[in-house]
Order: structure tokens, then sequence, then C-alpha cells
């Protein structure tokens, strides 16, 4: 419609005028609008295409806050992606069960905004939250940092981690930039702050970025503990496990 109007405005330039009128030049101007998506960088990964562990059941829970589901007064569960909302969504989620004290890691494919996962991470460990995955949990890519947020980290028999590069908006990975590059000091001072040395935390961003970002490199619980230190999982409720198919979720 406006393009038509100054189309009209344009034509009546050129029809005749009377004597002594003044002429009026009129100039179309196109505008070309270029819609540029801004989103943070994806990194998650498929569940193991040889699961030898049974799957735990994904927790209903008393309450639901996006990925989060409240157990009880004292533990939540993680049980899907995170994204832009999931930092928002904890801090809802600790005002309205500020008892929570256990993060039990049950089905945690990734993120799909890096940058919102890592402030996620760092929520979690300033809360000074424990984290947990049970037997056949499984922490994967992105979530790997928010395991590590834990003030105590825990890991059953038969829970499995998988890690790999991440890759920008541009499909580069760490490797197409500098080692003290910012995009690859963001992952070290996160280590750093989860507790590491500076030479802990190169060696397991260096072990994180074995394998591209289209593959990934599947570690046991023992195998985690390797690399960063584990406790033992003995002193939290013993029937935890059992109420984690508790009742329908509450938004």
């Amino acid at each position: 419609m406006r393009r038509f109007a100054a189309f009209l405005m344009a034509l009546m330039g050129f029809l005749p005028l009377p004597a002594g009128a003044q002429a009026i030049v009129y100039q179309i101007v196109t505008e070309e609008i270029v819609e540029v998506p801004v989103t943070g960088s994806e990194r998650f990964v498929e569940a193991h295409p040889q699961v030898v562990a049974a799957e735990p059941t994904i927790p209903a829970g008393i309450a639901a806050y996006g990925p989060f589901r409240v157990i009880d007064a004292t533990h939540a569960a993680l049980v899907d992606v995170t994204d832009e909302r999931s930092p928002g969504q904890f801090t809802a989620m600790m005002h309205a069960y500020p008892g929570i004290k256990v993060l039990e890691m049950v089905e945690c494919p990734g993120t799909e905004d890096d940058r919102a996962n890592l402030r996620l991470g760092m929520m979690i460990h300033a809360r000074g939250l424990a984290t947990h995955v049970p037997q056949g949990g499984s922490v994967r890519s992105g979530a790997v940092e928010l395991f590590l947020a834990g003030a105590q980290r825990m890991a059953d028999p038969g829970a499995e981690f998988a890690v790999h590069s991440w890759a920008d908006e541009f499909g580069l990975e760490p490797k197409d930039y500098g080692a003290n590059a910012p995009e690859n000091r963001l992952y070290i001072d996160y280590y750093r702050q989860m507790g590491m040395s500076e030479d802990q935390a190169r060696a397991f961003y260096a072990m994180t970025n074995s394998v591209p970002n289209a593959d990934a490199k599947w570690l046991t619980a023992e195998e985690m503990g390797r690399w960063v230190p584990l406790e033992s999982a003995a002193n939290r409720k013993p029937n935890i496990a059992m109420r984690l198919d508790s009742g329908p979720a509450l938004h």
C-alpha cells in the first residue's frame, strides 16, 4: 500500500502544471528489512544408541518449572534440555521451595543456550546444591557443566555422561579459536569457578573437546570420577529413587 502511494506521488510529478505553479519532485525510497535471528548456541546430545542401564522414571513431581521437577521439600530433578528461560525458572523454583538441597539429574540432554546454561550453573553453585546422577541417569553435553556446579557431586554406578566440542552460530569449534580466546576462556574460567585449578580446567576442557560437536565421547560414572572428584551418595535419602515417580506436576 505504501509503495502504491509513493508511485502515485511520483506520477503526479509528470502531469502538466498550471503556469507559475511550483513543481514538486517525489523520490521513491525502497526499504529492505532483513531479520537476523538472535539465539544462543545449542549444545546437546541425543540419547545413547545403546543404553546398558535401565532408564530411570521421569519424575512428575509436585511442581514443575520448565525442565525442573520438584520432588519434595529438599529434592528437585532436572529432566529436559535447558534454554534461555532456565535461570529464571530455577530462581522461581528456589523462591517457592527454598529448602531444596539436591538436584537429581535424571534425563539431561544439554542446552539450547550455552551462555544461559553457564549462568544457571553458577546459580546452582552459589546456592550450594548437591548434584546427583542416579543409576540410569544421563547427563550430556551442556548438562555436564550443571553437574560440575554441584557443591557435592554424586553419580551412581550405571549413570552415564557425554561430552563433545561446542559449535557457534558460524559452525566454528574450540579448535578454530586461540587457546586463550574469549570463546575458550569462557569455559575454562567457569571450571575454575567450580573449583578446578587452571591446569585441571584446561585438561578437562581439552578432554571435552577431544571429539567434534557432531560426535560424542561417552563416560561412565567411574570414568567421570577420574576427571573430577565424586563423592559417595550413601548419605542421601535411601528412598529418593522410589519417589522420583511421585504424583502429577503442578504448574
